[in-house]
């Protein structure tokens, strides 16, 4: 016989099932997981700021740091050894569902293992791997006016999240880049088809450039290089005029904004020289000045993260913010399968082959049979081979013979 707190709750249990909303019942929770600081500086949430007020700290927000200060990782406890040291940052924010059908296509063929169009392997180490669906991502963003964030989504091609957003004109889905920060409900718009014509009216007809900065430069906007204030953090930057982006789309870059055409311009110097009647007269630019004023007026100057300072077309696009997912590169897999499950096949050193394998195979121990570190097919490798001058690979240095070097002649001081 049943006790009553046994039967109460065998009760409720079955009342629950019958309920409309017993779904409620399939998300997982966590009771094995534990949210891990690495220090105690907190991490600035930022899923609370919306787009009806502007925030200049938002909009222009400080570049992240290089440090692991503030990086919130998820731990498992360790109940099997693939889990002991996992750790993956806490993105509760994602979508839980599937992606929009129409928006992707099925990764299928030889690309999946690494091979060009004639079937050879170029890339080594690729292959397997959990099946995919290739996300159609829109980089140029094209479309004008404002779009909605339905949901921030993960894509498994791409270490950043994707957003799926809704023209609020043509109630049309896409796919874009998320940049950091940014939360479903949030509304972006693109400027790259010109300025709007209600924001060309609050500013009286007459480009005034802090306001126009306050009204566009906020983060997931993307707009012209030109249009972009100079030490705006910017991310998904393209090469080509009327081409989408392809610099800075990785997890947690950026690139920053340091000078533009127009301020070179003002900033250069007046060459004079002085006439036979004594009146100062510009002295003539000649060609190659001319080219190069000319290209300074056109491109803008970016920097990198690698410190690379780069010369883009203003009329490139770029999305204003940090590409989303900054703590990625504090991932652990934790073990060798999740590696296979990202189409990652594992890498053998060369040191461990046979001798007709690699040419730091074979030997007694760990020795590489006193040869230069090599590539497997026999190229120099590593420091040496693309550090050294062209003049000091396989030349012989000839030194000239003196004859009495050193030494001091009878006579001579």
């Amino acid at each position: 016989m049943l006790q009553p707190q046994r039967t109460a709750q065998v009760a409720l249990r079955g009342l629950f099932l019958r309920l409309p909303f017993r779904s409620l019942s399939s998300v997982p929770s966590r009771p094995y997981s534990a949210s891990v600081r690495q220090t105690e500086a907190p991490v600035a949430e930022e899923s609370s700021s919306t787009t009806s007020t502007f925030d200049p700290s938002i909009a222009f927000a400080p570049p992240p740091t290089r440090d692991d200060s503030g990086v919130l990782l998820r731990s498992y406890k360790p109940r099997t050894p693939g889990i002991r040291h996992l750790r993956r940052p806490i993105n509760d924010h994602l979508w839980k569902g599937r992606p929009v059908q129409k928006l992707t296509f099925p990764k299928r063929g030889q690309s999946k293992g690494g091979r060009n169009n004639s079937g050879r392997v170029t890339v080594r180490h690729r292959g397997g791997g959990h099946k995919r669906r290739i996300r159609i991502v829109d980089f140029e963003r094209a479309a004008p006016g404002p779009h909605l964030v339905e949901r921030i989504e993960h894509d498994p091609g791409r270490s950043a999240h994707i957003a799926l957003v809704r023209s609020q004109e043509t109630q049309r889905l896409t796919y874009i880049l998320a940049a950091d920060g940014m939360r479903a409900g949030d509304v972006v718009q693109s400027y790259m088809p010109g300025i709007p014509e209600d924001l060309w009216k609050s500013m009286g007809g007459v480009v005034d450039p802090g306001v126009l900065a306050a009204r566009t430069a906020w983060r997931g906007n993307c707009l012209p290089l030109h249009m972009i204030p100079v030490g705006t953090l910017i991310f998904n930057v393209g090469l080509r005029p009327g081409k989408g982006g392809q610099l800075c789309r990785s997890a947690g870059t950026f690139a920053t904004v340091i000078a533009k055409g127009s301020n070179t311009q003002q900033s250069a110097p007046v060459e004079s020289q002085e006439g036979e009647d004594g009146s100062e007269a510009k002295k003539p630019m000649t060609q190659r000045e001319k080219q190069k004023q000319e290209r300074i007026i056109q491109h803008v100057t970016i920097r990198l993260q690698s410190g690379e300072v780069r010369l883009i077309h203003k009329d490139c696009c770029a999305t204003v913010g940090v590409a989303s997912n900054p703590n990625y590169q504090y991932t652990q897999l934790g073990k060798a399968g999740r590696s296979r499950w990202l189409n990652i096949r594992p890498t053998v050193r060369g040191l461990a082959m046979n001798a007709m394998d690699h040419p730091h195979g074979g030997g007694r121990g760990k020795s590489k049979g006193n040869v230069d570190p090599k590539s497997p097919w026999g190229l120099p490798a590593k420091s040496g081979y693309k550090t050294r001058p062209k003049w000091k690979i396989n030349k012989a240095v000839v030194v000239p013979r003196v004859r009495n070097q050193g030494k001091r002649r009878r006579g001579y001081n």
